[in-house]
Parts: structure tokens; sequence; C-alpha cells
């Protein structure tokens, strides 16, 4: 029997080999998508649609993988200032005939598709920036950073006035994630961070209402209880009544009687606490922590410049996604609408997540394809 499984899996090992997929990696987010499928369920109110329509998404995303794993890293290279211009071109269109939703214009609608181009830059962000330092001596030097600032800055300004402060936010880290990889000096970290702080009232005066009252509501949610402060209060109730166990698969008070804002979406993880308590939460951290740890591991494995940059930059942005999400869902960090991967309900974000998992798996088992 024991033979049999052995046999199994290394065929298994070697079809997923094929296709150039990385067999510890597509078991974490398989296992990742399927809570997030139950977690979805209960928190739309048990309708089967809604666990259906994601079902569907996540194929399409792993479709996409399967086909982004296939694509040389070289050749992905190549394309990279075409699917910046091209992707800025969208970010405009989005300004000018963007389709407007929940007070936001950030979506185009083609008709037969509709989506973020916001999103997209996520990806395409980290590329430009490790196209533009591959083969060029490392760290850059003070004017190539100037250059690439400004090259970030322009599609994350583009982002926030749609507005999604949120999205501009993890582009933003996206972009200045590959730099930090390609071994920027402390001292220009340092300016960074000093400039941005006197930045702050400026960019401060710049935000809009809504924005500003989410900030104060973190610092006070208590001061508006029924108003700015409802959803956080409501998400720490909630999680903090699941207890260790928690109340059980679509028990939960707070998600089931609808005292819960945008449970299937944002707080989706506040649904998770409250159903399966501490013991789901840190189970679901474990599941994070072993996909960060495999992305890692073939970011380091990769052999060129290119290569190192954008691998590493995506694995860390997946880290942020899963960092602001719970922090914002428990109170640690200002509200910012950024989804929990794999288990928010949602279609532009899950599959343009599982695309950079098929950007790295394609660094990875091209370099071991060519050794």
């Amino acid at each position: 029997m024991a033979e049999v499984l052995s046999q199994r899996t290394t065929r298994t090992g070697a079809w997923l080999g094929e296709l150039r997929l990385d067999l510890p990696l597509l078991v974490g987010l398989g296992l990742l998508a399927l809570v997030g499928l139950v977690v979805v369920y209960s928190a739309g109110g048990e309708d089967t649609g809604l666990v259906l329509r994601q079902a569907v998404r996540i194929g399409l995303g792993l479709t996409l993988m399967i086909i982004l794993a296939q694509i040389p890293p070289n050749l992905l290279r190549l394309w990279t200032p075409w699917l910046f211009l091209g992707t800025l071109v969208l970010l405009a269109a989005v300004l000018v005939a963007g389709e407007l939703g929940q007070g936001a214009q950030r979506w185009l609608n083609l008709g037969f598709l509709r989506f973020q181009p916001s999103e997209l830059m996520k990806l395409v962000m980290p590329m430009a920036v490790a196209w533009y330092l591959y083969q060029r001596p490392l760290p850059p030097r003070w004017w190539q950073l100037i250059l690439l600032v400004v090259a970030i800055a322009i599609p994350v300004l583009m982002i926030a006035l749609q507005p999604d402060l949120g999205t501009a936010l993890l582009v933003a880290c996206a972009g200045l994630f590959a730099l930090f990889l390609a071994g920027l000096r402390w001292r220009y970290m340092l300016g960074g961070l000093i400039a941005a702080a006197v930045a702050t009232p400026i960019l401060w005066t710049h935000l809009h209402e809504y924005q500003r009252q989410r900030v104060i509501t973190f610092l006070n949610p208590e001061s508006d209880p029924l108003g700015a402060g409802y959803h956080i209060i409501q998400s720490k109730i909630a999680i903090g009544s699941g207890g260790v166990f928690g109340k059980g698969w679509t028990q939960g008070t707070q998600s089931q009687l609808e005292f819960l804002p945008e449970r299937s979406t944002d707080f989706v993880f506040a649904v998770l606490g409250e159903e399966f308590g501490l013991v789901g939460v840190a189970g679901l951290m474990l599941l994070y922590l072993f996909i960060f740890w495999r992305a890692m591991v073939l970011s380091m494995r990769a052999q060129d410049t290119f290569g190192r940059l954008l691998a590493g930059s995506i694995t860390l942005t997946f880290f942020v996604y899963v960092f602001v999400n719970i922090g914002m869902v428990t109170g640690l960090l200002p509200v910012v609408g950024v989804p929990l991967p794999m288990i928010s309900y949602g279609g532009t974000a899950m599959v343009t997540l599982l695309a950079g998992f098929g950007i790295l798996m394609s660094i990875d088992s091209h370099r071991r394809f060519m050794a």
C-alpha cells in the first residue's frame, strides 16, 4: 500500500513538474481556497450561488496561474515595458470613463468583462522595477532611485484619485519592495521615512473626508460607535466572542444576524474568528506562514536579478495583504479596504494574486528546467 502511494505521489510530482507547478505551494493555495469557500458560504448567509461564483473565480485564477507558469521569465521581462505603459493607459481610462461603484471610479466595463486595472498594476509595478534594474549595477545610484520613485508615484497617484487608497498603498509597496531587495542603502530609506513624515500634514489635507474619518476612527472608534466606528467595533466583538473554539460553522451571531458589515469581503476574518475561534485563526495563520515560507524559498532560488527582485516583491506583497487586512479587522490599522487573500469574496484581486504565484512558479521552474 505504501509503495502504491509512493508511486502515485511520484507520478503526481512529475505531472506537476511538466506543468512547471510547485506542489507544496499549490497544495497550500488549494487548502486556502477551500477554507475561503467554507467561510464565504457562512458569511454570505449560506448562499450557494455566492460560493459557486467564488469557485469560478478561483478556477479562472488557477487557469491563469498555470498559463503564466509556462511563460519563460525572459519573455515576461521583454513584455514588461509594454505591460507597464498599457496598464497606465487603462488607469487613465478609468479616470476618464470608469464605472462608478460605491462612491469610487475604479472599474472598466468592456461589456464582456468588468475589472480593476489597479489590480493589474500590483503585478506590473514590481516587474517594471525589476526590468529597469536588470543587468544594472546594484545597489542603484541616487539618480536611478529618483527615476524609479517617479515611475512608482505616477500610477500610485492615479489609483489614489479613483479614490482607492488601499490599492494605491499596495502598488507602492510592490515597487518599493523591489527597490529594497535591490540593496537600497539605509541612508536612502531613512531619508524616505523623514520625507514621508514631513509630507504627512500635506497629504492629510488632500485626503477625502471619509479617508480622514477612517484614521480618526482608528485612533478612537468609540467616538462614533453607530457611524464611522461601527465596522471595527462589531468586528472586534465578533472575534472576541469566538473564544478558543468558536461558536461553530454558520452559528456566528454577529455575522448571521447581520451586525457585522462587509462580512463576506473586507471583514471576512471576523466571521472566521467568531465561528472557529482562536483555533481556527491559528490554523489560518499557519497556512499563511507556510505559503509565505514556500514562496520565499522559491524567490531565493531565482538565478538572475529580474527573477529575484520580482519573486521577492510578489512574496512580500502577499504578506502585506495578510498583515493589513488582519490589522484593520482587529483594530490595529485603519480600514483601507484590502481583502484577505484567497478568503475574501471578490474577483479581480483573487485572479491577480494567483497570477502572481504563477509568475513565481515560472521563475523557479524555468531555473530548474534550464539547469
